[in-house]
């Protein structure tokens, strides 16, 4: 008969390595917890991200800078090799101008005959094509812009500064005038317009009161 010791009891045979269930439920890490030092490293990515786009902003404003300054600078390349352009063709038109005035007085006096007519219609027809536009006829107001008054006189048919004679025409490049025509100008005679007035002023008064007084 086997004699059994006060105070103890036999426990299960536990494996090499296995711990408690209860030390295994403290030693489990908790469903759902974040790691340590992510929170961090989140906050650091976003910084980051925040600085990218922030540089992206600054470089695509200076792309959209310097996009602007091209256009600018390619219209005002455009715009003063145009000028220098017509500069040039005004100055070698203007050059030509006696050559036309001679072809001018040649044509009134009949003498455009022959090969000297062949040529100087062609010239005029380069002339043209090149923009140059003749201007100035008998019977228009004089405008001192583009007329050059050489002679003045006084008429009673006239009611204005008029144009009564060409004595050079003059010529345009669109609208830039290279020279004036030079006319002669007629004004109304001293006290016509008071005349003409005085006649209206009559007529309005007659028509007022219905016609002049019958014998």
């Amino acid at each position: 008969m086997t004699e059994e010791t006060p105070g103890f009891e036999e426990k299960p045979d536990v494996p090499s390595g296995a711990t408690p269930d209860g030390a295994e439920s403290k030693a489990a890490p908790q469903e759902g917890a974040a790691p340590t030092g992510d929170g961090a490293a989140d906050a650091g990515l976003v910084a980051q991200l925040d600085q990218v786009r922030t540089a992206l902003g600054e470089r695509t404003a200076d792309l959209q800078r310097l996009q602007a300054e091209y256009q600018n600078y390619r219209r005002r390349v455009e715009r003063d090799r145009i000028a220098v352009k017509e500069i040039a063709i005004a100055n070698l038109l203007t050059e030509l101008l006696p050559v036309l005035d001679d072809v001018g007085r040649a044509r009134e006096h009949g003498e455009l005959v022959g090969g000297f007519k062949s040529v100087a219609e062609s010239v005029e027809t380069v002339a043209a094509k090149m923009g140059l536009q003749q201007f100035g006829k008998e019977g228009e107001p004089f405008d001192p812009t583009i007329h050059e008054a050489l002679m003045h006189s006084y008429a009673p048919d006239v009611t204005e500064t008029t144009c009564v004679a060409i004595l050079q025409p003059g010529y345009r490049i669109g609208e830039r005038t290279i020279r004036p025509a030079r006319v002669a100008v007629a004004e109304p005679q001293p006290g016509a317009q008071s005349v003409k007035a005085d006649e209206a002023t009559e007529a309005a008064d007659d028509k007022e009161s219905g016609g002049p007084d019958e014998g």
